[in-house]
């Protein structure tokens, strides 16, 4: 009985080593996994690389030199019939725009009307002058004639009575006179005539002048190319905001409507504030992303830049005074057009061998600048400085080394 007693104690006991075995197992299991498990939010390996430093602005795609399309500048109020759409490709003669003629033929006519009028009146006044000239001239003679009839009768005083004498003198006189305002008269008219035809022929000449202008805007109602490239359509007020020409729109005389930009100027420009202007420099190399090309990056260098600082009228109130860049790009695209916006980014430096991370693994707390680093079973807290940073990425002074990872986002019970 005893012996028996002594194996089920030696069993029992066993059995309590064995369980006690497999607890601390299973506790140093736990423990080996919860040091080794995966963190719960995305990460980085800071590792050593070349780091850019580099800035960022917005530009526009522009033409030092265009040929622009305008309205006819001899007539009012104008009517658009056809527009080629934007980004047309042309030749030269292919016509860009046609405006409404119905108005300017109506007035064509009307000046041809007019001048044929005028035409008349100065036939008709010339006429009458001729006509005029002709009963003054008759005048004259029959004034001349009297007064030579008249001197004859007085030189027969002497041989006729006193009192025929006088008569004679009184009828000489009188003769004199006659001739005098025959004279006069007929200067007058010469006069008169002169001026009624010099009116006549100013209103020919205005009438004639207002058929070639009619004429000139009826030929450019349709506005034709000048030179191939690609059409880039203007904009202007309609209502309250700003649009682009379009079939139907209204503009008045000599409105640009197109332009034609000479495809070997396209320039990217862009406006820079006081603080990157210190950073650039004729000749660095930039990338540009425009926005109406999102499957092409663009490489290009700076060509130059703005001596003095100008107001910039886009940037809204208050008003910034900045410096205007250009920047020439190493290749072409059909898609190019003045007007394009886009992100410009310049690389003003590279630092090789250095520590960088991206931008959003680091955090503001309590005015530090932290990452989060994994230590392989939880994240620690470590405040880090910045040497410098661009958009995407920030390099790293102090604070991290190689081979360690950081939070892509704020784990969760640190914020």
């Amino acid at each position: 009985m005893r012996e028996r007693l002594r194996q089920l104690w030696i069993q029992r006991k066993a059995m309590v080593i064995a369980v006690l075995v497999l607890a601390g197992c299973g506790v140093v299991l736990a423990a080996v996994r919860l040091s080794k498990r995966s963190p719960t939010v995305p990460t980085y390996l800071v590792q050593r690389g070349e780091f850019l430093d580099s800035v960022q602005f917005r530009g526009e795609v522009k033409a030092l030199k265009s040929v622009t399309i305008s309205a006819p500048a001899e007539v009012g109020d104008l009517q658009i019939l056809k527009l080629v759409p934007e980004g047309t490709a042309v030749k030269p003669g292919d016509v860009v725009v046609e405006f409404d003629k119905t108005k300017t033929e109506q007035d064509l006519a009307q000046y041809r009307s007019t001048l044929k009028s005028a035409e008349a009146t100065i036939e008709q006044a010339r006429a009458q002058a001729r006509l005029a000239e002709e009963e003054n001239k008759t005048t004259v003679l029959k004034a001349h004639y009297d007064v030579e009839a008249a001197q004859l009768e007085a030189s027969k005083q002497e041989i006729v009575s006193k009192i025929e004498g006088e008569k004679a003198k009184l009828s000489l006189a009188d003769a004199e006179q006659k001739l005098r305002e025959a004279e006069a008269k007929q200067k007058s008219d010469q006069a008169l005539n002169r001026a009624t035809i010099e009116s006549a022929e100013q209103a020919r000449d205005k009438a004639s002048y207002d058929v070639e202008r009619a004429e000139r805007a009826l030929a450019r109602m349709s506005v034709r190319a000048p030179a191939a490239g690609t059409i880039n359509i203007l904009q202007h007020w309609a209502g309250s905001n700003m649009a682009a020409y379009r079939t139907g729109d209204r503009a008045w005389a000599g409105a640009a409507i197109a332009e034609l930009p000479d495809a070997s100027t396209l320039r990217v420009s862009a406006r820079v504030d006081e603080t990157e202007r210190g950073q650039l420099a004729l000749k660095l190399p930039c990338t540009v992303q425009l926005n109406a090309i999102p499957d092409r990056q663009f490489t290009g260098s700076i060509e130059s830049i703005s001596e003095i600082a100008t107001m910039d009228f886009s940037s809204g109130w208050p008003l910034n005074r900045n410096f205007t860049l250009e920047i020439v790009l190493d290749q072409t695209d059909s898609r190019f057009k003045p007007g394009t916006t886009g992100q410009v980014t310049v690389v003003v430096d590279h630092v090789p061998n250095a520590i960088s991370i991206p931008a959003h693994a680091l955090f503001q707390k309590s005015g530090r600048t932290v990452a989060y680093v994994w230590d392989g079973s939880q994240f620690e807290e470590r405040e880090v400085q910045v040497g410098r940073r661009n958009e995407d990425k920030a390099l790293i002074a102090k604070g991290l080394d190689p081979g360690e990872r950081v939070a892509l986002k704020e784990p969760e019970g640190k914020e």
